[in-house]
Parts: structure tokens; sequence; C-alpha cells
């Protein structure tokens, strides 16, 4: 069953990992929604801003450093995602401890890497 996953720090730069992992999931067949500074699109798909009303996300992964992620912690855990993937470079110890004493799985793993040996 493929679940709904929020890409934090969404971005238009086909050179971002951001951008490689909404396109790989979208590929695979997951159905996504999109979060980054800026408006745009990644396949059709629109990145949103802010913090948007969001339903049934099972799994968040983020591309964004620590000190970037500090606005977004609440808003995460209202989500109640089942887990949040830490791509390398995002890890936050403090962050995850949190996460983990909601119920919410944190994950240290590169998303990419996971959808291409069948982890995700």
């Amino acid at each position: 069953m493929k679940r709904k996953t929020l890409v934090i720090g969404a971005s238009e730069n086909p050179d971002r990992y951001s951008n490689k992992a909404a396109n790989r999931l979208l590929q695979q067949g997951h159905e996504i929604e999109l979060l980054g500074l800026r408006q745009g699109a990644i396949r059709g798909n629109p990145i949103q801003t802010g913090q948007p009303e969001l339903k049934d996300i099972d799994t968040i992964t983020l591309y964004l450093s620590p000190r970037n992620q500090v606005v977004h912690y609440e808003y995460i855990k209202k989500l109640k995602p089942r887990r949040v993937i830490f791509n390398p470079g995002t890890e936050n110890p403090a962050f995850e401890r949190e996460l983990r004493q909601q119920g919410i799985e944190p994950i240290e793993a590169c998303t990419l890497v996971m959808l291409a040996i069948g982890q995700y």
C-alpha cells in the first residue's frame, strides 16, 4: 500500500535532493505533498508554503538543516505522521527525541536509498 509522503524543503531545482526524492516517489506511485520556501511545482504537484492543512500524512521526509526545522516542530507533530525521515545533513537528536515521545518514529536515512533498495 502506497502512503502519502510530505516532502519538507521541496525545491523546483532539479539538482536538489528534495526534488530528486519527489520525482522518485512519484515514479514509484507514491502520493506526495510538497512544502518549500517558494511556491512552484514538481511534475504538476504544487509546492506549498507556510503550514497548510494536510490530512493522512504517513511519512515526512526532511530536507532542512536542523536550525531551519525549528519553525516546523509543532506543525510536524500536529500532522501526526507515522515516521519522519531525517535525510543526510538533517539529523536532529533533540527533535528526534521529541518525536519519539509523541509516538512518531524518527529514521536517520536517505529517502533516495530507501526507495532504491525497496525499504521505503
